[in-house]
């Protein structure tokens, strides 16, 4: 019993409190969530944000594989792919594999004189990821999700990561969703081969979007915002040009936590075509994002996205979406987008009949309620009926 107290107490002694341990997890890899301020917890249908939402997989219908590239300054590269499957009405299982490092980065040993030319030795640095997410609705307006995310880093020492999120997702009103995600609720923790250990504690976001059609601009428009840690303080200033740091708590400063959120607006046409713009800081507008994205196919989707920084150089990303299903079958005639249902809606509503077709209607019924030797009776010869029907001045043909 007590080597067992020595050793958690041992452990507790090196471990280091520190801010974003494993922050490679919170890099976006999602070109659609990228172009709208990164607020992924709020965007539903993003499958390559499976890190940050993990709730959306309650509403997967098919297999979809995803995979996105990112190219950052000095040929750092972060490359995203993830496998998402349903598990029935309501349920769903993602897959996530990621890599963000730089290759060919040149060295020299210590003791080694320099190199003449382009000879250097060469080394490579990179974290490894692996994501599993699963989602279930659990009632008609409720969604949670959990996640476990595992991290290799190779670097000038190896080292190992785990986090656990655990998100939900609640439908208000209409199209007024919102959401929320405990990161790390299991901690986020490191290990070095050296013998450190690093471990942040949890946090826990707010986010929330709203959809609503455009019927005259054919499509809909979504609103999404994500808001910041409600736990700890952060330095959410992206001018790295001063020390100070922005980002009271909610109930220190509310104006201040809002500012440290992020947001953006998206324009879906009913054709395929996307158009985003967002701010992934309201501190600043040096932080604009924007994209586009298109429905190649219903198995086939393409995003783009750009963002700025005040400083470090602007990012591009490109991601796409696959499904195998939907390649090799059609979808079913149920199955209906929410702009091709409320058009299916307003087909099936009766039109408005006029007075006199209802009239001329009627007539048939009112006729055979007349017996048969008055009709004939009140019969009009052909002869004469052809003439009062003719035009004046005209001419009546008659085969």
């Amino acid at each position: 019993m007590f080597a067992v107290l020595a050793l958690v107490s041992g452990v507790a002694h090196a471990a280091d409190r520190v801010a974003y341990a494993n922050a490679t997890l919170d890099i976006e890899p999602g070109a659609r969530s990228a172009a709208l301020g990164s607020s992924s917890i709020a965007v539903d249908g993003d499958y390559l944000a499976l890190v940050s939402n993990p709730q959306q997989l309650a509403g997967v219908d098919y297999t979809w594989v995803s995979f996105s590239h990112t190219a950052y300054f000095e040929d750092t590269q972060y490359d995203f792919a993830s496998v998402v499957v349903p598990l029935g009405a309501g349920q769903g299982l993602g897959v996530a594999l990621s890599r963000f490092g730089a290759d060919d980065i040149p060295y020299i040993r210590e003791g080694e004189n320099v190199p003449l030319g382009t000879y250097y030795n060469t080394l490579a640095i990179a974290d490894y990821v692996l994501s599993v997410s699963w989602g279930r609705r659990i009632f008609d307006r409720l969604e949670l999700g959990l996640s476990f995310h595992g991290l290799y880093r190779d670097m000038d020492q190896t080292g190992w990561g785990f986090r656990g999120d655990a998100g939900v997702r609640f439908r208000a009103v209409d199209s007024l969703y919102l959401s929320g995600l405990l990161k790390g609720w299991t901690s986020s923790a490191t290990s070095w081969e050296s013998g450190e250990f690093e471990y942040s504690s949890p946090e826990f976001y707010l986010a929330a979007s709203y959809k609503l059609p455009v019927n005259y601009l054919y499509g809909s428009l979504g609103l999404y915002w994500q808001g910041a840690g409600l736990f700890h303080r952060e330095a959410r200033d992206l001018d790295l040009d001063t020390d100070e740091s922005a980002g009271g708590r909610l109930w220190e400063d509310p104006f201040d936590w809002l500012s440290g959120g992020r947001g953006g607006l998206e324009f879906n046409f009913d054709f395929g075509l996307s158009l985003r713009a967002g701010l992934s800081s309201f501190t600043t507008w040096q932080s604009v994002t924007a994209g586009a994205g298109i429905v190649v196919a219903s198995f086939l989707k393409i995003d783009y996205a750009f963002e700025s920084h005040p400083v470090l150089s602007p990012v591009h990303r490109v991601s796409i979406s696959v499904s195998p299903y939907l390649f090799s079958h059609s979808k079913p005639e149920g199955h209906l987008t929410p702009a091709d249902a409320a058009k299916s809606v307003l087909a099936e509503e009766p039109e408005e009949v006029p007075a006199e077709e209802l009239a001329r209607e009627e007539a048939p019924a009112e006729k055979a309620s007349v017996p048969e030797e008055q009709r004939q009776e009140n019969a009009v010869p052909a002869e004469q009926e052809a003439q009062e029907m003719a035009p004046a001045g005209g001419m009546y043909w008659e085969e």
